[in-house]
């Protein structure tokens, strides 16, 4: 078994410059930018996912916090993937109402809310919200009033927050309640920063996908004439050309 620490060396044993360079350029590090000072040791995606299939097998999950502390991007991502799939083992069919599952499942999110500030770009929100937050929306807890919970990082000044409450609703919405979505695509549908105008659009899409077609016309014809470009073109991306070029119009024709 590896601990947390042997795997942070293992990990920084990986590091590839050039892949590492490109990274901090994609995720926008730079000085003013929105992923400023994150740093990376050049692994992808798909590299971090095996490494947490062959060396987190038998990780205790106290340990994920040491992970998500790490400077390493790549390293509190391997953290958030492992939260992920620990999550994902206690929330099968035959244990969704099991009482110690079930304990075990809010812990788990508990510590992801707990260190929520460490998904600190929007690749580490994307590949942990949905499967933990909007997974957990959808099965018993003991947590109290799930909405208030996602309010609240709705109303953070965090945009990683703010994305999280957006971009849960993936999960929510694949498994047939659109009302989630709806929700925070409205609080969200004004906000400044192109990467929410981008999820919002992203989520309202993915509706329109999942039998919510009728749901995205409703909110479209509430909401088209004012919601910024960027989140209009998202959310209608799949239609036929002539309902585009409609909404993209709309009122005017």
């Amino acid at each position: 078994m590896m601990t947390a620490r042997e795997i942070i060396r293992h990990m920084e044993s990986l590091r590839d410059e050039r892949q590492r360079q490109q990274l901090m350029r994609f995720f926008k590090t730079g000085p003013g930018e929105y992923g400023e000072g994150d740093e990376f040791l050049g692994l992808k995606v798909p590299q971090t996912r095996q490494l947490v299939k062959t060396l987190a097998r038998d990780l205790p999950v106290e340990q994920v916090p040491e992970l998500l502390m790490s400077r390493w991007h790549e390293v509190r991502l391997f953290g958030l993937l492992v939260l992920v799939e620990r999550f994902g083992k206690l929330a099968t069919k035959r244990l969704e109402n099991d009482g110690q599952a079930i304990a075990k499942r809010d812990e788990i999110v508990k510590m992801y809310l707990q260190y929520a500030e460490r998904a600190n770009n929007w690749d580490l929100v994307d590949l942990s919200a949905p499967g933990l937050l909007g997974h957990w929306l959808m099965l018993p807890s003991l947590m109290g009033d799930k909405q208030a919970i996602l309010d609240d990082l709705a109303a953070s000044e965090c945009l990683w927050h703010q994305r999280m409450s957006m971009v849960c609703t993936w999960w929510t919405t694949r498994a047939g309640d659109p009302s989630w979505c709806l929700r925070y695509a409205t609080v969200h549908l004004h906000h400044p920063h192109d990467l929410m105008h981008k999820a919002v659009g992203w989520m309202l899409r993915e509706m329109g996908k999942r039998d919510g077609m009728d749901e995205l016309r409703q909110f479209l014809t509430a909401h088209a004439a004012t919601m910024p470009r960027t989140t209009l073109r998202y959310a209608i991306e799949k239609m036929s050309p002539e309902e585009r070029h409609h909404w993209m119009n709309y009122p005017a024709d």
